[in-house]
């Protein structure tokens, strides 16, 4: 029965607590209630200003002088009787289109010995793939940073570069991609790691219907991803090997806690907390706290 009445005064006290909201707490901006949009007022003119043109490209690939055949009163005009009047430039794309290359290998014949032989495949189109290194940069690309889907991919693929191909053949040229982006996602890796200052964070994501987590581990020349089914600590320091920063900076989640010499908090989170405060009522300490912290974050 005590319990029971404890858990009641506790929900009575949090009645008279301000709402978390993400700019006083570490809720997403996505948990936030949108303001209604102001009634527009009646609208007054515009004062014109001065109009701004496309800068003219420096190197046009190409370049046309137009010239007036005759006057207006029908005389013949040469180019002596120009002068220059305007210039702009006209921008397009050529004709899209994938190229094909036919490789013929021949089996010459000695005339000395009489043994056959083979030529060999030129090193920049060997036998395998049809696709050459500049689909699969576009591929890899469009799959990977603008989250193409392959039917989408197929699509685009058929309706911009009239190129037929399958999904098995986009899943095989994004293979072959892997290992030179792992080469280089080690590379970043290393170079996070050798760094005296580590900050990190994660996020929530969905892989294969399933709720897993991606990592960011990051100091000042790079970033590190990682996607992994748990938030816990195993994560950043399966990540750290045997390295250990002098300082890592992180919120306050216990994943990334006791993993350098000094571990500093984020101070937009604390400015959050700040925030909260003063909204719960705090007039002493929280708003100076909150300027100490801003002006914190404002030293280059």
């Amino acid at each position: 029965m005590k319990h029971f009445i404890s858990g009641i005064a506790e929900l009575e006290a949090k009645l008279g607590t301000p709402p978390k909201t993400p700019d006083n707490s570490s809720l997403p901006p996505s948990r936030g209630q949108k303001a209604n949009a102001a009634t527009p007022s009646a609208k007054t003119p515009r004062k014109g200003h001065a109009g701004v043109a496309r800068v003219l490209c420096e190197t046009p690939d190409d370049t046309r002088d137009i010239y007036a055949d005759r006057c207006v009163c029908s005389t013949a005009l040469s180019v002596d009787d120009h002068v220059h009047a305007h210039a702009y430039d006209h921008i397009d794309l050529p004709p899209i289109r994938p190229i094909t290359t036919r490789i013929n290998v021949h089996k010459p014949v000695c005339p000395c010995y009489k043994a056959r032989t083979r030529a060999m495949p030129p090193a920049d189109m060997l036998p395998g793939s049809p696709f050459g290194p500049g689909i699969v940069a576009l591929v890899t690309y469009l799959h990977a940073c603008q989250m193409v889907s392959y039917a989408r991919l197929i699509e685009i693929l058929d309706g911009v570069f009239g190129l037929t191909i399958s999904e098995g053949a986009i899943a095989k040229m994004l293979a072959r991609a892997q290992p030179s982006f792992a080469a280089e996602a080690d590379k970043i890796a290393a170079t996070v790691r050798a760094s005296d200052v580590i900050a990190s964070d994660e996020t929530s994501a969905r892989v294969k219907g399933k709720t897993w987590w991606q990592w960011t581990f990051n100091c000042a020349t790079a970033v590190y991803h990682v996607i992994a089914e748990t938030r816990g600590k195993c994560v950043p320091v399966d990540f750290l090997g045997a390295a250990k920063p002098k300082v890592w900076l992180s919120d306050r989640n216990g994943g990334h806690g006791k993993l350098a010499d000094a571990h500093q908090y984020c101070l937009a989170h604390l400015i959050r907390d700040a925030r909260y405060a003063i909204d719960a009522g705090d007039a002493v300490f929280a708003p100076k706290f909150k300027i100490l912290l801003q002006d914190a974050c404002a030293v280059p």
